[in-house]
């Protein structure tokens, strides 16, 4: 590992700590841990506190950044992420419009998706939070395949040619004329919306686009987590259930 490489370590309880591979001590209640010395070491090793209590090195994922990022707003959770990526068939070179970046968990998956020949373009109209977005993206090292608009989606797409469009607005129905000049034949608009009546809302709006699009699917994701034990198998009393209603429309 070189300077300021982001690691993981884990503990023997499983704790996770985020921290950067520099000249400093690294104060935890299992002790203190010389983070220099990670610079000749490897993911997979083992560091030593001061006690001797071991953290296992692990390189970052995005789901692991995703935990220990500053938030600003509500994120896009990697259940309904990766239906999205998925369903919409978003992979290597795509050039993906996103909007609503908030603090950008759903830009990384996609970023992520494009890989390093691709480009996202995510549109924000709020300052603090396009600022949010930025430093995160920076933690993952993702900044340099993803261009953060301090801009409103709805006044308009700059880009033309997209491969995708997906939104995380209130009123994505405001983005159809918007999104049919700009995406490419074949291209998605995935509109990820909280509330029934959005849903509703935006279905109204479709009428009018009938011939530009294939017929609409709308889903809802749901995960339930499970506590495993020796005497017992049963779902976890507290569990993340919906979250919103994830809409695909396929230009034609």
């Amino acid at each position: 590992m070189k300077l300021n490489d982001r690691v993981l370590l884990v503990d023997r309880r499983g704790k996770t700590y985020m921290v950067k591979v520099e000249e400093r001590e690294f104060h935890t209640d299992l002790g203190i841990v010389n983070l220099g010395e990670l610079l000749n070491m490897n993911y997979g090793d083992t560091i030593l506190s001061h006690k001797g209590e071991p953290f296992r090195i692990l390189k970052p994922r995005i789901n692991d950044i995703i935990r220990k990022m500053r938030r600003g707003p509500q994120i896009v959770h990697p259940k309904d992420a990766g239906v999205i990526i998925s369903y919409a068939g978003i992979s290597t070179g795509d050039v993906v419009v996103e909007a609503g970046t908030g603090s950008g968990a759903l830009t990384m998956f996609l970023a992520e998706a494009v890989g390093e020949s691709g480009r996202v373009v995510s549109y924000e109209r709020r300052e603090d939070f396009a600022e949010i977005a930025r430093k995160n993206l920076e933690l993952a090292g993702l900044l340099d395949r993803v261009e953060i608009k301090n801009q409103d989606i709805y006044d308009g797409i700059d880009e033309n040619g997209v491969d995708h469009v997906v939104l995380d607005l209130p009123q994505p129905e405001r983005v159809l004329p918007h999104a049919v000049r700009s995406l490419k034949p074949g291209g998605y608009f995935v509109a990820y919306t909280p509330c029934m009546n959005q849903v509703h809302r935006f279905y109204s709006h479709l009428e009018e686009y009938r011939e530009e699009f294939m017929k609409p699917l709308t889903i809802d994701v749901l995960t339930i987590e499970h506590e495993v034990k020796r005497e017992c198998m049963r779902p976890k009393t507290t569990m993340l259930i919906h979250t919103g209603y994830i809409t695909f429309l396929r230009k034609l």
